[in-house]
């Protein structure tokens, strides 16, 4: 994709549509994107371009809003698409894009399995065709990066998951966990993360001055965080909760360490693990992250507190979901594939 070239963006109503249209209405390298929206979307008012659907988007480019139909983005000429759709559109939409020789980079959970069985196991959906679940690589460049240069199909991961797996892996890829004593991930997020479909238990009211916890030992979030963490799922007690707040995600992870180990050591493997790694943040030992430092930024931020029997290990991982959990890491697996500075437009 050459310098000023347009890129597809299917899906612009939901919150991660929005988020990819101000990140990409600024990005260096997009001339223009084409943004399509599904059929019953927004008709009731006249929509031509994407300052119509977001008005603060006035004067930053008059990118244009199209009906979504797979051919319509196929033949759009644009060498790309991001999918900002329900899983089963996404998985019925990416086959004819492919097809038609665009790459794709899709935010739903279509992909994220090589397994079809997870799909009918945790998302009660059938899975995506078998050949595709095999190609698609999971984009959580810190860990896959060379994976995602050249890809033609990119499965983002999970918000949740992108703040476990990346609070956790250095110690996972150490060995330095005590597995026998388990993992407890206690996840929060803001409402943006169960999308924009009106739900009664997301109403103001229901949120507003309250905070609960949500799909215990059955959030399809799960096999994704056990999955690249190396874990089974029996290792791990991973809950989430829903914030009274708009965005962010903040994890705390337990751990009890398979050998003491001192502070200044740990502080050195993650930095180690993620040297060059300019989206994640690692704080000095003993200090913690909260969600108003990374919020409205592609950001993960790490900080950790060891007991002082130098074993027990509490790890906090904060990003803001629609940003380095979603949209902001789409945007960073469309520069790696091809080949952009991996923080264009992100910075």
């Amino acid at each position: 994709m050459s310098a000023g070239t347009s890129i597809a963006v299917v899906g612009a109503t939901g919150y991660s549509g929005r988020e990819l249209a101000h990140l990409l209405v600024r990005h260096p390298s997009v001339k223009r994107p084409v943004f399509f929206v599904r059929e019953g979307k927004d008709a009731e008012r006249r929509v031509n371009c994407v300052s119509d659907l977001y008005p603060e988007l006035r004067g930053r480019g008059e990118a244009p809003v199209l009906p979504f139909s797979a051919q319509a983005v196929a033949s759009s000429g644009a060498p790309a698409a991001f999918l900002a759709l329900p899983h089963e559109v996404s998985a019925e939409v990416a086959p004819v894009l492919l097809e038609a020789g665009m790459k794709v980079i899709d935010l739903s959970g279509a992909f994220r399995f090589r397994n079809p069985e997870t799909y009918a196991d945790w998302y009660r959906l059938p899975p995506a065709p078998a050949a595709l679940l095999g190609e698609a690589v999971y984009g959580l460049t810190e860990l896959y990066g060379e994976q995602v240069t050249g890809a033609r199909l990119v499965a983002n991961p999970g918000c949740y998951p992108t703040a476990a797996i990346l609070g956790l892996k250095p110690l996972t890829e150490a060995g330095w966990i005590d597995r026998a004593r388990g993992v407890v991930c206690d996840a929060k997020s803001g409402v943006s993360g169960a999308g924009k479909q009106p739900k009664t238990e997301t109403h103001f009211v229901e949120v507003n001055e309250n905070f609960r916890a949500y799909g215990v030992f059955t959030h399809r979030h799960t096999p994704e965080v056990t999955g690249h963490l190396g874990l089974d799922a029996g290792d791990v007690m991973f809950t989430t909760h829903l914030l009274p707040l708009e965005r962010g995600i903040l994890a705390t992870m337990y751990v009890w360490l398979a050998e003491p180990r001192e502070a200044a050591e740990i502080e050195t493997l993650y930095r180690s693990f993620y040297a060059g790694r300019r989206m994640v943040r690692i704080w000095p030992a003993g200090q913690l992250p909260e969600l108003r430092h990374v919020a409205h930024t592609n950001f993960c931020d790490i900080g950790f507190v060891l007991d002082r029997d130098a074993r027990r290990l509490v790890v906090v991982a904060c990003l803001d979901n629609l940003g380095k959990g979603a949209a902001g890491q789409a945007v960073q697996n469309m520069n790696r594939m091809f080949g952009f500075e991996e923080t264009e437009g992100l910075l």
